[in-house]
């Protein structure tokens, strides 16, 4: 039975891991949803309407989000999903993959925000911005994640506050590790390892309370946030030891990081 207050709703990278456990959540409260991905058949669902986008192209956001709204009626809910990680944390600085996070991570939150605003109701509408903890620190082995992520987490606060007026609400969430195809790459311990599905909820629900910032879980919460307030010499500190001990050797025996352009 559709729900008494239905809203559309539309997920970037939405056929795996949160995106699509965000979608599937949403569905069963009765809501009507979108998604899209760059590979859609990674998805295999009857029931949501799916679309092959690849999020740093604003067209292709736009026309996904437009057929979506001309199927649907008008956008109320624009969840900015998509994005990816730096992989393995193996001392290698990839520049060529540093501007992919960049691009994606940070453009494509972009123009997912702006395909949004064009295909909500006058009454104006809900972005919400998929951050991460890694917005609050500069973690190691992750310089353009935590960037791109930061970014997510600014222009979610500046663009609150420009377009309360307006009637549109913007969230940042900033969720810890969570079980997803992603994090699966991984090769370092996850604390307070979430499943994508109790993630999703607790995503839906602050969504639903329309809170400007959500961070979790708290255990996270508190760690992320003792980090970023302690003096930044002791978190190098603090960091820099912890990767003394952690990073790999080089060829000539020395613990210092393999750079690559390609």
């Amino acid at each position: 039975m559709p729900h008494k207050d239905r809203v559309n709703v539309f997920i970037t990278g939405g056929t795996t891991g949160i995106g699509y456990s965000l979608a599937k959540l949403y569905q069963s409260k009765g809501h009507t949803v979108g998604v899209c991905g760059r590979d859609l058949s990674k998805i295999n669902d009857d029931f949501l309407d799916c679309y092959a986008v690849d999020v740093t192209s604003v067209e292709q956001i736009k026309d996904a989000v437009k057929k979506f709204c001309e199927k649907n009626g008008p956008l109320n809910v624009m969840i900015a999903n998509a994005g990816i990680a730096m992989g393995p944390k193996d001392g290698k600085v990839n520049f060529k993959l540093a501007r992919d996070v960049i691009n994606i991570n940070v453009l494509g939150v972009i123009n997912t925000f702006d395909a949004a605003m064009e295909n909500f109701p006058s009454s104006g509408g809900h972005l919400v911005g998929v951050a991460s903890v890694a917005a609050l620190v500069g973690l190691p082995g992750a310089g353009p994640y935590s960037a791109s992520k930061a970014a997510v987490l600014r222009l979610c606060e500046s663009y609150g506050l420009d377009w309360k007026r307006r009637g549109i609400d913007v969230t940042a969430i900033c969720p810890g590790f969570i079980d997803t195809p992603l994090t699966k790459k991984n090769d370092h311990k996850m604390p307070f390892l979430m499943s994508s599905d109790k993630a999703a909820n607790k995503m839906y629900d602050a969504i639903e309370r329309r809170m400007p910032l959500f961070v979790f879980p708290w255990q996270m919460n508190l760690l992320m946030r003792f980090a970023e307030k302690v003096p930044r010499w002791f978190y190098r500190l603090i960091v820099m030891k912890g990767m003394g001990m952690a990073m790999p050797k080089s060829e000539d025996g020395t613990k210092t990081p393999k750079i690559t352009n390609s």
